[in-house]
């Protein structure tokens, strides 16, 4: 493309990337074209190692994250995330492992891309330029005050993100942008802004290295705690798993021997008389209880497990 800098603003976003912590230089890979396999890789998981150090320092925010999801989530709420490219992707990612892990519906926890679904397998020029696009996109899906809306951005500047959490914030919809650059341009227009600062990549400007990986876990974060938040889990287990195909049924079967102590032959007669639910399976096993009864019981008590159990024997 001849005379790409032909405006200001285009050397405006010049001097932005100058100022960014995860497009700057790394000096302690300036060398890594001269490396070996190994040497290269060691670099890599030097620079990995950095990015749950930098998460720690998030911990604050990602916690009033999750609290704005779980109040979003009791009222009927959804979690939107909305990205570009590899935040994007992360984003879409992430919102579709919910639904077979938790057992929620397909469109509880929901994710966006600019550029629509073909963006997911191959870049789409330009999608992540316009936030008019990013608004289109959640009117699309009836984006409303009751949902949250979680910005995705490493650079921190995306105005696709940005015209989103614009239009979120209107709607007087809880926001929260996600970014890898501090004092960035998205953290301005959300409520709760998370910023795990990882520094400079392997790759001066792969941002799909540590700032992805800092925000998968950011985003595993999010969901999975607010997930245990809306009793989702028992101890330490998914005892709200839907078991959709023969691995997921056999580990329905294992969670119920894990929850009550039982034998497999048992954990499978349970959940054939509650239609494979395996909360409701342990409640039945721990208590005693009718599964019909059981399930009002659940009901009563928000689907926590444990306060279940503890109505029960009490």
């Amino acid at each position: 493309m001849s005379n790409q800098f032909t405006k200001e603003s285009d050397y405006s976003l010049l001097n932005q990337l100058d100022s960014m912590v995860s497009e700057g230089r790394n000096p302690d890979t300036m060398d890594i074209d001269l490396m070996d396999s190994k040497q290269i890789l060691r670099q890599i998981n030097n620079e990995d190692r950095k990015v749950p150090l930098a998460i720690e320092n998030c911990i604050e925010p990602i916690s009033e994250a999750v609290e704005v999801v779980v109040e979003a989530f009791k009222v009927g709420g959804r979690l939107v995330y909305i990205g570009a490219g590899t935040s994007g992707r992360l984003g879409i990612l992430d919102a579709v492992e919910c639904p077979p892990t938790f057992s929620i519906p397909s469109e509880q926890v929901v994710g966006l891309i600019a550029g629509g679904n073909k963006a997911i397998f191959k870049a789409v020029e330009g999608a992540e330029d316009d936030p008019q696009m990013g608004i289109d996109d959640l009117k699309h899906i009836q984006f409303s005050a009751k949902d949250v809306l979680v910005g995705i951005a490493a650079s921190g500047r995306t105005p696709y993100v940005i015209g989103s959490l614009d239009y979120a914030k209107s709607l007087g919809a809880k926001t929260v942008s996600l970014s890898c650059n501090p004092g960035s341009e998205i953290d301005k227009h959300a409520d709760i802004a998370i910023c795990p600062v990882v520094g400079p990549e392997v790759l001066t400007g792969s941002t799909r290295m540590k700032s992805g990986t800092a925000q998968k876990l950011v985003l595993n974060m999010i969901t999975t705690a607010s997930m245990i938040r809306s009793g989702k889990s028992y101890e330490n287990l998914m005892v709200d798993v839907s078991a959709s195909n023969k691995k997921l049924h056999m580990r329905a079967i294992r969670i119920v021997m894990q929850a009550t102590q039982v034998d497999a032959y048992t954990a499978e007669q349970a959940l054939k008389k509650t239609n494979f639910m395996v909360k409701l399976s342990i409640l039945h096993i721990l208590t005693g209880v009718d599964p019909h009864l059981g399930r009002k019981i659940l009901q009563q008590n928000d689907g926590f497990l444990r306060r279940s159990v503890a109505a029960l024997n009490t």
